[in-house]
């Protein structure tokens, strides 16, 4: 049966960071779906535009109740309206927070792989990223929990950066590891930011835990970054929200959101948030069954035809974590060579941190006959090393 996921939208020419790529070339790279957005979104964001008057915009009462009911619906947590606060993108939300809660020189926890501009936001400030890798028994990953205590309980160490679910190895914690991390980082006292943007492109069926959920020290010890962005291919419209229920650490992150400039929306960030909160479940299920649908393929696909490559098992995002040691310990080689010879663009894992050495990422979330095309280019280049 056709679904809508289906149609091949031409993004070439449309002024789009993923598609800036040669004639030949397939980008499957940066996590940008080639879906147009739910049609509710795009009939909001038109009614904007046809207004006709692009002014200061402000936060209305809407916008917090559209991100309330939805993680009430969803994710069963209840946030508080005053827990909010716009900000341009997570991105800048973190460097903000590094910036306002941490000062120069001290430790910021990461675990690797883990997404790369994570390292951006930290070191660019000046601070230094202190690496806990995961374990991956070759099936899973899981947390060194003596490396994650030992790490935190240094007194340089004064936040970690959580990716719940976890980018790139699709990994979503479960609230008996999440409790684990808020007690460590409260007994070390460590502030916890998780960014938990891909938090509903989890597997149809499976949930993912809110990390302040967890207990009042989650709660009280962190702050929370989420979007639509993600989950509605809306990256472009520049929206995002921080979930602070800590009064002190809310007017701190509130005053470093402001002083950086990144707290103010833009004429149609608003309008779509609220259009896809409100109106775009339906689409969201059926976007989450065919990018179920489209990792199946992928596996079988590999597993068929490139056995010398493993698909890591995911429960989340539309991206796949694709073990290549067999073939190479040099990602960045890998994907090199992958693009010159078979215009299959896609990431090195070694970008992502210590662990990602020998393994690539691929964004799945195309149509299926774009994704075969990938998977197709991917075996013919892996066919051509010895």
């Amino acid at each position: 049966m056709q679904s809508i996921f289906d149609e091949q939208i031409e993004r070439r020419n449309t002024g789009s960071l993923k598609w800036d790529v040669a004639k030949n070339e397939l980008p499957m790279w940066v996590a940008d779906m080639d879906f147009q957005a739910a049609p509710e979104i795009c009939a909001a964001i038109l009614r904007r535009a046809q207004h006709g008057v692009f002014g200061y915009s402000v936060v209305p009462e809407e916008w917090n109740q559209a991100y309330m009911e939805w993680w009430a619906k969803r994710h069963s947590f209840q946030m508080k309206k005053e827990w909010l606060i716009f900000c341009t993108g997570v991105v800048p939300a973190i460097s903000s927070m590094v910036r306002k809660l941490t000062t120069p020189g001290e430790n910021i926890l990461i675990q690797t792989p883990v997404y790369h501009i994570f390292f951006h936001s930290v070191i660019n400030n000046g601070r230094n990223s202190l690496q806990s890798p995961l374990v991956y028994d070759g099936e899973a990953y899981h947390m060194d929990f003596e490396d994650l205590e030992r790490k935190l309980a240094e007194p340089q160490t004064t936040m970690m950066i959580l990716c719940n679910p976890h980018n790139p190895v699709g990994k979503i914690w479960d609230r008996e590891t999440l409790a684990r991390i808020g007690e460590l980082c409260y007994k070390h006292r460590v502030i916890v930011i998780s960014d938990e943007i891909h938090c509903d492109l989890t597997e149809p069926g499976c949930g993912y835990v809110p990390f302040a959920s967890v207990s009042e020290i989650c709660r009280d010890n962190s702050i929370t970054c989420i979007a639509p962005t993600k989950t509605f291919n809306l990256a472009g419209l520049q929206t995002a929200a921080v979930s602070v229920p800590n009064e002190v650490l809310r007017h701190k992150v509130w005053r470093g959101l402001n002083t950086d400039e990144v707290a103010e929306p833009n004429a149609f960030a608003i309008d779509g948030v609220i259009a896809a909160f409100t109106k775009g479940e339906r689409w969201l299920d059926e976007l989450r069954r065919y990018i179920s649908d489209n990792k199946r393929f992928a596996v079988e696909y590999i597993e068929k035809y490139i056995p010398r490559v493993k698909a890591v098992s995911s429960q989340a995002t539309y991206l796949m974590w694709i073990d290549c040691r067999k073939i190479t310990e040099n990602s960045v080689r890998f994907c090199k060579f992958l693009r010159e010879s078979t215009g299959l663009y896609i990431s090195e894992g070694s970008q992502y941190g210590q662990g990602g050495e020998g393994f690539v990422r691929i964004n799945v979330a195309c149509p299926r006959e774009r994704l075969r095309d990938g998977l197709e280019r991917l075996q013919r280049g892996v066919e051509m090393i010895n």
